[in-house]
């Protein structure tokens, strides 16, 4: 297909630089805007008010929700480190308004799952790593150079910082802190602080919640059932049970309490 019948295809408020290569089974939304020499793959679909900076590559099976921004040299759609990849179809999928910083890496999922997932309202700064099947949730933000191995989940509101590694099968949960320079080999309990490495856990992200309008009375639950489960003096089953025998638990705690029982990799505790 010739580049002209390519433009045809497009909507006509689509700003495309004459050295962008895109191609003809991808679907660009209306007001889309693709920057020099970025390459739009098979099976790609940006939607509406997307902008593609220059030198982006989306390789192929790849759909961007409204109101994405991508960065010079980004990365996204490509085929899965993993050995066990047969070339299967697999995609990648990012919510809406999402911004992805300069050569950042988004790899499409295996068999496994059958994708990789990044939320609306997230932002993964420069040099960020989304690897096979993980899945993030909304308003995450992964500071520079955060690199996740695969199957990795990442629940809302989470922040990582820079230059954290993240093992495979590794969940972080809703609202968490992970401090840069961490090395994060097991789960991070929701609505906590975890740093270090190795990481420990420092208490309640507490200046999140509050930022975030958690009210004073869920704050404290929280902080409740933190201190039973971790700095009661029993082991860390014995504090679910006696956390969990509480009357009247909130969903926030009882989201807490059943993140940390069904961990499978163990429990960031320091």
């Amino acid at each position: 297909m010739s580049r002209a019948e390519v433009h045809a295809m497009m909507p006509g408020d689509a700003e495309v630089h004459d050295t962008a290569v895109i191609h003809p089974e991808a679907q660009l939304g209306a007001g889309v805007r693709i920057g020099p020499y970025a390459l739009i793959g098979p099976g790609v679909v940006i939607g509406d008010r997307c902008e593609i900076g220059a030198r982006v590559s989306i390789e192929r099976d790849t759909t961007l929700g409204e109101e994405c921004r991508v960065y010079t040299g980004a990365v996204l759609g490509s085929d899965p480190q993993d050995l066990k990849y047969q070339g299967e179809p697999t995609q990648l999928v990012v919510g809406d308004r999402t911004v992805i910083r300069e050569y950042a890496t988004l790899n499409r999922g295996t068999s496994a799952s059958g994708r990789t997932v990044v939320g609306s309202d997230c932002l993964l700064m420069a040099y960020t790593h989304v690897a096979h099947d993980c899945e993030l949730g909304n308003h995450v933000i992964l500071s520079n150079a955060v690199n996740m191995a695969g199957h990795v989940v990442i629940e809302d509101w989470v922040i990582v910082g820079g230059m954290t590694p993240i093992h495979q099968f590794v969940r972080i949960g809703a609202h968490a802190f992970v401090g840069g320079g961490s090395r994060i080999p097991q789960d991070v309990p929701p609505y906590c602080r975890a740093a270090g490495n190795p990481p420990k856990l420092y208490g309640l992200n507490s200046v999140g919640l509050e930022r975030r309008g958690f009210s004073p009375d869920t704050r404290k639950e929280l902080k409740a059932a933190y201190r039973t489960v971790f700095m009661s003096g029993l082991n860390v089953t014995q504090g679910l049970d006696r956390a969990f025998a509480a009357p009247d638990l909130l969903p926030e705690v009882r989201h807490f309490l059943e993140f940390i029982r069904n961990s499978e990799r163990g429990i960031t505790i320091g």
